[in-house]
């Protein structure tokens, strides 16, 4: 069988593509929708410009899909080009959105396409400690939660990052993967990257509640 990845460049998608590649999957295309809206109901947004490195690095094929935002609009789009690959499955990062799993779902149905979820449903914390066993370094990249200030922007997850997460799911209830919105993410080291990156010039909007890190630029790390 071959596969088609979604795949932002975060954390979740970059974590199940590994796991389809570890299985012995087939992943021919690596699939990232670009919204126009700020807000999309189903896709990352942040720092969409560096997804051509980052499947560089990966080595495989990338597939742009454009599409305004709006909600189930957007699905229809990501459909309309999933129906032009030569594919039998999708993998998707999905852990816990039940908006996003049944919709991944029910477009995958109508075109006869397996789903391979490796992270649906799995735990906060063993999501993370995942990361970090297998050898990924992620940055946060953007916030909009209680306790998560400007401060994190850039935060690298670690053992630290993590216990401070747990601190402030204590005290106002926040998912520590950011299955809530709470923040998003970018991967800079992984398993199946054939070279590493670091930031080199960045900058950061903040105004008062939530900020996004902007990576202007990338160079190859180790």
């Amino acid at each position: 069988m071959r596969y088609a990845a979604l795949f932002s460049g975060g954390k979740d998608s970059s974590l199940a593509l590994w796991k389809a590649q570890s299985l012995g999957l087939n992943v021919d295309h690596l699939v990232t929708v670009y919204p126009e809206r700020n807000d999309s109901y189903m896709f990352h947004k942040p720092n969409l410009h560096l997804i051509p490195d980052l499947a560089k690095s990966i080595g495989i094929e990338l597939v742009k899909v454009k599409t305004s935002g709006e909600k189930e609009k957007e699905v229809e789009d990501l459909q309309f080009e999933l129906k032009n690959l030569d594919v039998s499955g999708l993998i998707t990062g999905a852990v816990a959105s039940k908006y996003q799993m049944e919709r991944i779902e029910k477009m995958s149905e109508e075109l006869s396409l397996d789903v391979y979820a490796p992270l649906w449903n799995m735990s906060q914390h063993n999501l993370l400690e995942e990361l970090l066993k297998n050898g990924f370094k992620t940055i946060i990249v953007s916030v909009s939660a209680l306790g998560l200030d400007e401060g994190w922007l850039g935060k690298q997850i670690d053992e630290s990052c993590i216990k401070e997460l747990e601190k402030l799911n204590d005290k106002y209830g926040i998912n520590i993967s950011g299955e809530g919105g709470e923040y998003e993410t970018l991967v800079l080291e992984a398993p199946n990257y054939n070279h590493n990156f670091k930031v080199t010039e960045k900058s950061k909007k903040w105004d008062g509640k939530r900020g996004e890190l902007v990576v202007k630029k990338l160079e190859k790390g180790s």
